[in-house]
């Protein structure tokens, strides 16, 4: 039995944050629905391969909930679970609202109750408003935090959420913010490339190399084994030009082979694919827009 078999999740959000959120959820057990707006979320159509990794297992019904917010309630009120990424106030315009033992999460950009809730912004604003780029040489990061912090937090509070209500018999009502939890992934210069222990180097077939020996036993290993000793009291220096001809003047095939299986923190610079050793165990294929429509119409009385 996984854990959360039985429990039912509606997720009325869009793109990435709520998709990746639920998709955790279903890898624990728990039935999700995603409610999707007439020509379905936008991920669909402008990320497909991005949309089938998010959203297989989950069941789809396509709604209008301005159109027909007797269906959206009906589909809430049955949830134990709802997961939205609307804007503050704009679900309780159309009338839905958590029942009594509704765990309900909505992730937002920048939480409510101050002055940029209604701000409108993507993954890499929140980036840079929560101090999460660095200052000095700030770039668009591979992989969006933001989005996937808020969707982590956002499935933190679903579980402390059910965890409560088994004990308190009451739901929960919780909203996330990206930009608040950006904040919490911001890391000291040390750890953004400022130092020669703790920065990517090019090799010499155009591969590059994570060196991270933060340690002095892992510098001291490093420098071993790339036989320079004259740099083990040097490895906070910002550029060390030794250490990166050395590392320059070998494949990363070779550098690899070097250091094997030794205590020296340092590895490769994967593409996707050569990554996918990594990968998790694939869920079902995603479900056709507006799919499992009827069979919820039917269940509902609707």
């Amino acid at each position: 039995m996984q854990p959360l078999e039985g429990v039912l999740v509606v997720d009325l959000s869009r793109l990435l944050p709520g998709a990746f959120a639920s998709r955790q959820l279903v890898r624990l057990g728990a039935r999700v629905v995603k409610l999707e707006p007439p020509g379905g979320d936008p991920i669909r159509y402008s990320q497909p391969p991005w949309h089938a990794e998010l959203n297989g297992g989950k069941e789809s019904v396509e709604l209008d909930l301005k159109a027909d917010v007797e269906f959206g309630r009906a589909l809430v009120e049955r949830a134990d679970a709802v997961l939205e990424s609307f804007r503050p106030r704009v679900l309780e315009r159309l009338g839905l609202e958590p029942g009594p033992r509704t765990v309900w999460v909505a992730i937002t950009g920048f939480g409510v109750g101050n002055r940029h809730e209604q701000r409108a912004g993507h993954d890499l604003n929140y980036m840079g408003w929560a101090g999460a780029l660095d200052p000095d040489e700030p770039r668009v990061p591979p992989v969006t935090a933001a989005d996937y912090a808020g969707g982590f937090g956002a499935v933190r509070e679903i579980l402390a959420g059910l965890y409560a209500r088994e004990r308190t018999g009451r739901g929960t009502r919780v909203a996330v913010s990206m930009t608040h939890e950006s904040y919490e992934l911001a890391v000291p210069p040390t750890l953004r490339g400022h130092v020669a222990c703790y920065r990517v180097y090019r090799t010499a077939d155009d591969r590059f190399l994570t060196v991270a020996a933060l340690e002095p036993q892992f510098w001291q290993r490093l420098c071993e084994l790339l036989e320079l000793p004259e740099l083990l009291e040097r490895r906070f220096e910002p550029r060390l030009p030794e250490l990166e001809t050395a590392i320059a003047s070998r494949s990363l095939r070779e550098l690899l082979d070097l250091f094997g299986d030794e205590d020296v923190c340092a590895g490769p610079v994967r593409t996707h694919e050569e990554a996918a050793e990594f990968a998790r165990p694939p869920l079902p294929p995603p479900p056709d827009l507006g799919e499992h429509t009827d069979a919820w119409r039917r269940e509902l009385g609707l």
